[in-house]
């Protein structure tokens, strides 16, 4: 089962769970509060010293079956080579998680994200599957991910993709078939640009 959810509804969850052990995956300098088992590609061991830490050094997540009562897996499907690998690996470690990724939106406004993103996500509620496919770039970016932070604040549902999932993960991979052609950011601006004009001289 996996459905749409929000942060604060997981962080209020995993407050009132004293006891679980909770790991988080891929989560760089910036793990959740929760979190009990941090793993990483890169070596950030010394800057746990309340958690325990674990590296990463391949695809395997280096722990037991069902070793964890939650994983977190924030900003870390879009970049992995192998999203199948990926998603049976924390749903074989855990019963149950939190997936957080961009949406198309987002992907598409963030510099840092034009090389390092890898696949689009979208979510069928009505079947309850994660869809992924190739990233496809339809305009040049034109925000910094401190830029983006701030949006969110406000547009949280546009910008990104919450989900909880307990048991299993359904998703599938679709072909990139849509026709599109790229969006012109500089052709946008000349037209707000031009619009902003004339909307003074009406003044």
């Amino acid at each position: 089962m996996i459905k749409r959810t929000s942060k604060s509804h997981i962080d209020k969850i995993l407050s009132e769970k004293k006891n679980w052990k909770i790991l988080d995956i891929g989560c760089g300098f910036n793990p959740s509060q929760f979190a009990t088992t941090v793993c990483d590609v890169l070596d950030l061991k010394e800057q746990y010293s309340d958690k325990k830490f674990v590296k990463l050094d391949n695809e395997n997540l280096p722990f037991s079956d069902n070793e964890f009562d939650f994983v977190i897996a924030s900003h870390v499907l879009e970049h992995v080579k192998d999203p199948t690998k990926f998603l049976n690996e924390i749903s074989r470690v855990a019963n149950q998680g939190y997936i957080e990724v961009p949406t198309k939106l987002e992907d598409n406004l963030v510099f840092e994200n034009k090389k390092a993103h890898l696949w689009h996500l979208t979510f069928d509620d009505v079947n309850q599957v994660i869809n992924i496919s190739k990233k496809i770039q339809f305009f040049e970016p034109i925000l910094a991910v401190s830029s983006i932070k701030k949006l969110n604040n406000y547009f949280r549902d546009s910008l990104l993709l919450e989900l909880h999932w307990e048991n299993t993960i359904e998703f599938k991979f679709n072909e990139n078939n849509q026709k599109y052609e790229n969006i012109s950011i500089l052709s946008l601006f000349k037209k707000y640009f031009s619009k902003k004009f004339r909307m003074l001289l009406k003044k």
